[in-house]
């Protein structure tokens, strides 16, 4: 008979947590960046409002706080695995390449939450209409938006390799 272990069953379920989120996280980023983004200059102008008033800010709400949810519970679960500190110094300290690989993911991570929480977030508030801004601001912080959402999407391709790479490292 298996015994339970109660630090096993912690650990499935903030791994199963932080996959979770992760993958809410940057499927609404492709779904920004590779759908929203490219057919908005395609829907009439007439339609635009049910994008930009109703779609965009609930997608933007999953958006934020699954990049904060992947965040901590993959810092939760680093720290439960032991390998925290030696992922923060990208396997510096010991030489294991899976803390190499893990904390090089886990850095490409925390600047993509950094940028979702303080710079698209900011300026999608603006672009959106969702805070008081001018016509001219509300160009220009959509454009910053979408260049720091772009910058995200290509930064998770080698955050996903380091993250899954990790995995299968001895």
């Amino acid at each position: 008979m298996m015994e339970f272990v109660a630090y096993d069953w912690w650990a499935f379920l903030f791994r199963f947590l932080h996959v979770v989120a992760g993958i809410m996280w940057i499927g609404l980023l492709w779904y920004f960046n590779f759908v929203q983004i490219p057919t908005m200059p395609k829907i009439p102008d007439e339609l635009k409002p049910a994008v930009s008033k109703h779609i965009a800010p609930a997608a933007l709400f999953w958006f934020r706080w699954a990049a904060a949810a992947t965040w901590v519970t993959g810092i939760i679960l680093a720290a439960m695995s032991g390998y925290l500190g030696d992922a923060i110094i990208i396997g510096l300290g010991d030489g294991v390449a899976k803390h190499a690989a893990i904390g090089i993911g886990m850095w490409l991570a925390t600047i993509m939450a950094f940028n979702v929480w303080f710079l698209i977030w900011p300026n999608q508030k603006k672009a959106l209409g969702i805070v008081e801004a001018t016509a001219d601001e509300k160009k220009k912080a959509g454009r910053t938006a979408m260049l720091v959402s772009r910058t995200n999407t290509m930064l998770s391709i080698p955050m996903l390799y380091a993250m899954v790479s990790a995995q299968n490292i001895w």
